[in-house]
């Protein structure tokens, strides 16, 4: 085995829809959101040899119903990959899908696969965060955790508390941003290229998800302060400026530099680092600090050498933490220039794919960027990073 280069061949995703019974996938399974993404992905790229793909690597952080029975592997049966092609399931809550890519890069870098695909689901409409679990008592009885950490709403109110800075107002006008820059790149076609078609059935009959279900271009600073507190009484966590329960799917496929480049796929990114960390599980937003830092200590960069950020918005308070951490501006265009999951949703699992899909448009559009990060808090304090490099980079500022 020889180690090698790892490039991001292309990724693809289902529109994303509101979690419940309003939601448009109400009616739809998890699988075959999956398999539909997988599909897709396939047809796209047919010089991609479906019996020479390694391994499918599916996450989900409810691994029970139509999300359980190893996804990677009942869903790669399902999309008529050969039965000689594996998979598995993992489950890193919000970074599933991100923790997918990381553990098929790695084995790609060593030499030990040549393709794998990897990517994530999340149904919560079926599947609530935390449904059925069974937390182990001496979490809370020897004070491990606080009981406020299995709340992701309330650690997102104690980065409030612990930085009095980080006003609900900065909280409300990022999520504002937000929406407004989903809305433009939506109008300038940059979001619709990488979706999925999926089939819907409803009361009504049937029809086709092609646009991302939970955005609301007309949000307004105004409306935005009118919004009840819901994790607590005169708080500043809102629906506003958090990310809304979702379901949706994601994948990308994976490669060896040379493996690419053999079979003629395209190469979005290239894999330089990755970092996951753990903080306290009370202000889990903290989490893509240390990781960061962690990818950067590792590829030898600094932030300053960054050129583009895909910060996952589960919370504006938590990509604000991080912002202020590294000294960057929260309307730093290099940030989310295209918007965020406070807009288009955060299907837990499924989101790290999503961010890479966004980083790797955007790269095409920018060869003065040679570096870019994608980054995520995670469920029980963690943080999730990936730093990619841009195979059109030409060099300049």
């Amino acid at each position: 085995m020889q180690p090698d280069r790892v490039v991001f061949v292309d990724g693809v995703r289902t529109p994303f829809g509101r979690a419940g019974e309003k939601g448009m996938y109400w009616r739809t399974r998890a699988d075959d959101m999956v398999v539909s993404a997988l599909i897709g992905l396939l047809e796209r790229n047919p010089n991609i040899p479906p019996e020479a793909i390694d391994d499918v690597a599916i996450a989900a952080t409810t691994q029970e119903g139509d999300q359980g029975l190893t996804l990677g592997r009942t869903a790669a049966i399902l999309a008529g990959l050969p039965q000689s092609v594996p998979g598995y399931a993992l489950d890193r809550m919000c970074a599933g899908a991100m923790t997918a890519v990381t553990t098929i890069g790695s084995a790609i870098g060593i030499g030990a696969y040549d393709i794998g695909i990897a990517g994530g689901v999340e149904h919560m409409g079926r599947h609530p965060l935390g449904a059925d679990v069974d937390p182990n008592p001496r979490f809370l009885s020897e004070k491990l955790v606080s009981p406020d950490a299995l709340n992701m709403g309330i650690t997102a109110e104690r980065l409030h508390d612990r930085f009095p800075h980080l006003t609900k107002e900065r909280a409300d006008a990022f999520g504002l941003a937000s929406q407004l820059k989903v809305e433009a790149a939506y109008q300038a076609g940059h979001i619709q290229q990488d979706l999925i078609p999926v089939a819907l059935r409803s009361d009504e009959g049937y029809g086709l998800a092609t646009e991302d279900e939970g955005r609301r271009p007309s949000t307004t600073m105004a409306g935005l302060a009118e919004l009840r507190t819901p994790f607590r009484p005169h708080g500043k966590v809102t629906a506003g400026n958090a990310s809304p329960l979702t379901d949706g799917a994601t994948v990308a496929a994976l490669a060896s530099q040379t493996t690419a480049q053999k079979l003629g796929l395209g190469a979005k990114m290239t894999m330089v680092s990755f970092g996951f960390a753990g903080v306290e599980p009370e202000v889990m937003g903290l989490g893509p600090i240390p990781s960061t830092q962690k990818a950067l200590d590792k590829a030898g960069l600094s932030i300053e050498e960054v050129g583009l950020f895909e910060l996952n918005e589960a919370f504006a308070v938590q990509v604000l933490s991080f912002l202020d951490h590294y000294g960057i501006a929260d309307d730093d265009p290099r940030v989310n220039p295209w918007g965020g999951a406070i807009a288009l949703g955060h299907p837990l699992a499924a989101s790290g794919v999503r961010l890479m899909i966004q980083l790797a448009r955007q790269f095409e559009t920018r060869p003065d960027v040679q570096y870019g990060l994608t980054a995520m808090c995670v469920g029980l304090g963690q943080g999730g990073s990936v730093l990619w490099e841009n195979p059109h980079f030409q060099g300049g500022k």
